[in-house]
């Protein structure tokens, strides 16, 4: 099987297994947006309890953010972990959206998906997977986000080389598939779900896995 035909059949074999998975859980495009930059090196459960107490506090806003000072932020954020961190990281973000753009997230939103990247790129401590989650979930543009489950599956499988890059792995899922968000999304969000449970760090747990039946001969590296 050709790979795009096969990164075509991971996508019907994932969804029966695993039905379509609702991602991402947010209210509004900016709680996507706070979301994904909180959701660096944590679980969404943290990110749920950070979200939470920004919308307790009433600074769920980016007028909100912007007036708030960083510490108080960073104490009311200290649930999603490296708190000072993911705090200037918001701030950053915010500062820009307000000097380029009034503060408005629909007229940053209105940029070309590729003009709408490199600004957001832009901004310091933003990384492709935390910009690409932006855009695809936030702005509702097509674009598909990769993680480590995307790498680690396409590996396993074959389809990609150890050593393939962010835009490696983005381009051969895009050139496989045909532009569609809300399948981008779901994709997206079924990898990580079968990432979770069964194409685990330390040892694939093959056995009744959705992709089990495109295995072939020494795939993947080993096998329980």
């Amino acid at each position: 099987m050709r790979t795009a035909e096969k990164i075509k059949a991971f996508y019907s074999s994932m969804l029966a297994a695993c039905g379509p998975q609702g991602w991402w859980p947010a209210e509004t495009p900016f709680e996507v947006v706070v979301g994904a930059i909180l959701t660096q090196n944590t679980n969404w459960k943290n990110v749920e309890r950070a979200i939470e107490n920004l919308k307790r506090e009433n600074l769920l806003s980016a007028a909100a953010l912007h007036s708030v000072g960083i510490k108080r932020l960073a104490e009311v954020i200290r649930p999603a972990g490296y708190f000072n961190i993911k705090a200037k990281r918001l701030k950053n973000f915010i500062e820009m959206l307000a000097r380029d753009f009034g503060g408005d997230l629909d007229a940053l939103f209105s940029l070309s998906t590729a003009s709408l990247r490199e600004t957001v790129l832009g901004v310091s401590g933003i990384g492709p997977e935390t910009a690409d989650s932006m855009i695809l979930y936030g702005a509702g543009k097509p674009i598909f986000v990769v993680d480590a489950y995307t790498a680690r599956i396409l590996f396993r499988h074959g389809l990609v080389d150890a050593d393939a890059t962010y835009d490696d792995l983005q381009s051969l899922l895009a050139g496989s598939l045909a532009e569609d968000v809300e399948m981008f999304k779901e994709y997206h969000a079924l990898l990580v779900a079968v990432g979770k449970r069964h194409c685990k760090r330390a040892a694939p747990l093959c056995r009744g896995c959705p992709l089990e039946t495109h295995l072939e001969d020494g795939q993947p590296v080993e096998r329980v």
